[in-house]
């Protein structure tokens, strides 16, 4: 069977799962343990501690001219009787034997022969179509898992050969094609100009900060123009889809990437904390296609919806991202174009006449821990701090309120002695005090209607309830009405 035909047939087996699936198809990782919790005692056994490649692949071989049933080794096809194939011993060591061609093919890509590596991988692939739909309901998930995680390795591998044929994975080439010029055109004469201009000037406050943390990860430093098209270098920007952030993160998105949110505090907000997550998000999601632009696809749209695309296509997409433009939804095929016009502009700006433009400097600030519950505004009063200031440099709390226990607050450089010598006079928030009513919903009212009712405000409902649209409320629901926050009204005394 052919490489090709084979990588482009797995491919397919990645889409029977979906989005939350693919995300743990990492399950296997080779390792002797995974191995070997599929092994029976009763079969032939293979000594997964002999760091021999060559042993293991000469054990399989030797069990397979023992037991008679199989073909040789290098066989293109596997013949076997509905009888054997029933066997439930007959699956069991098929599934060894492709496991252990799996742990031989990792140790060759490891060790640059990524053609060998391939070759294994195609073994163990046939020797898991020997299994019979008639074995086990447990072998056969197993030997789903396995034909999922076989599919995803030959993506990785052919993705890692284009990488040493076409350049570094610190480089993104840009290709200036008429989708490319569309976008140049747009953000240098066209409507997109002004906006072009006021997001290239925030950059400053935060580009320099996201190409140090790139640098540390040895992946493109251009990609620190990415919030360019993402929010426009806005820290608040959110989208329709309620995407928030510099890098646009949905709630699912960052949660799979460390980012908390609760009442007090969302951490998509938090330039750093934001940064850190997109950068294991992009470096996830090279290690899957291995080509930066196809990467900026899926993380505009989510890696299932452009795999799905690639499994339609009857070439090797790899080869070309171009051939997945048309099929893409719209948005994302815009998407690549814009990034690949941005890093263009950017790196000419005297071609376009937007080298006079001057960015916005980097905050500065230093950090001061807070172990009590403070609201940003107490802090600004009594000492001086501006209050705005604070604010810019602490997004994340979306109340502006620091939640008590240990947390790392960022004050503008220079102020931290002042706030040193003042935190025992800074009025604090009386966790006792945010108290909440319940309320059920009624057939007929609307937010406003129980705001108004409770004296409250329609954000604070949503806020407390976690509702996304202020239209619309389940009848006989439970709500949580919040009250107002009030302070002590009196600093602490000191002992």
């Amino acid at each position: 069977m052919k490489t090709k035909k084979i990588l482009l047939f797995l491919c397919g087996a990645l889409f029977i799962i979906n989005t939350e699936g693919y995300a743990d198809i990492d399950k296997f990782n080779f390792s002797s343990t995974n191995t070997n919790a599929l092994i029976q005692p009763n079969l032939v056994q293979v000594d997964f501690n002999d760091n021999s490649s060559i042993a293991i692949e000469a054990a399989i071989i030797r069990r397979s001219q023992e037991n008679k049933v199989y073909q040789p080794f290098y066989d293109d096809e596997i013949l076997f009787s509905e009888s054997v194939a029933a066997s439930e011993n007959f699956a069991r060591q098929k599934m060894e034997e492709a496991l252990a061609l799996c742990q031989i093919s990792q140790k060759h890509w490891q060790g640059g022969d990524l053609d060998r590596a391939i070759e294994l991988l195609d073994q163990a692939y046939l020797r898991l179509l020997g299994i019979n739909s008639s074995a086990s309901e447990s072998l056969i998930r197993q030997k789903e898992d396995l034909r999922l995680t076989i599919s995803k390795r030959i993506i990785e591998i052919y993705a890692s050969r284009k990488i040493v044929a076409y350049g570094r994975k610190n480089e993104i080439p840009v290709n200036i094609n008429k989708q490319v010029q569309y976008e140049i055109d747009l953000y240098t004469k066209g409507d997109l100009r002004n906006h072009f201009i006021a997001s290239y000037r925030r950059s400053g406050k935060y580009r320099q900060m996201i190409v140090e943390m790139l640098k540390k990860e040895d992946i493109p430093e251009d990609l620190s123009w990415l919030p360019l098209i993402e929010s426009g270098f806005r820290v608040k920007a959110l989208s329709k889809s309620r995407a928030l952030g510099l890098w646009q993160f949905i709630p699912s998105t960052g949660y799979r990437f460390g980012l908390n949110r609760n009442r007090f505090i969302d951490e998509r907000l938090d330039p750093e904390k934001s940064t850190r997550a997109a950068i294991g998000y992009l470096k996830k999601l090279h290690s899957h296609f291995g080509d930066w632009t196809t990467v900026l696809a899926a993380y505009n749209c989510g890696e299932t919806r452009v795999l799905r695309v690639i499994r339609k296509q009857k070439i090797n997409y790899l080869d070309n991202f171009w051939d997945l433009y048309a099929h893409l939804p719209q948005e994302t095929a815009r998407y690549v174009p814009k990034f690949l016009a941005t890093l263009h502009i950017v790196k000419n700006l005297e071609k376009y006449g937007l080298d006079k433009i001057t960015t916005e400097s980097p905050l500065k600030f230093e950090f001061f821990t807070v172990t009590q519950k403070i609201h940003l505004e107490d802090i600004a009063k009594i000492t001086g701090i501006d209050k705005e200031l604070l604010e810019e440099l602490n997004p994340e709390l979306r109340q502006n309120i620091v939640p008590g226990g240990k947390m790392t607050l960022k004050v503008p450089a220079g102020s931290k002695e002042v706030l040193l010598a003042n935190i025992d006079h800074i009025l604090r928030l009386n966790p006792a005090r945010i108290d909440f009513l319940k309320h059920r919903v009624q057939s007929g009212e609307t937010l406003s209607l129980i705001a108004h009712r409770y004296r409250t405000s329609i954000s604070n409902i949503m806020l407390a309830n976690n509702l996304r649209r202020s239209n619309h409320i389940v009848t006989g629901k439970t709500l949580k009405i919040p009250q107002k926050i009030k302070t002590t009204g009196q600093p602490k005394t000191e002992s």
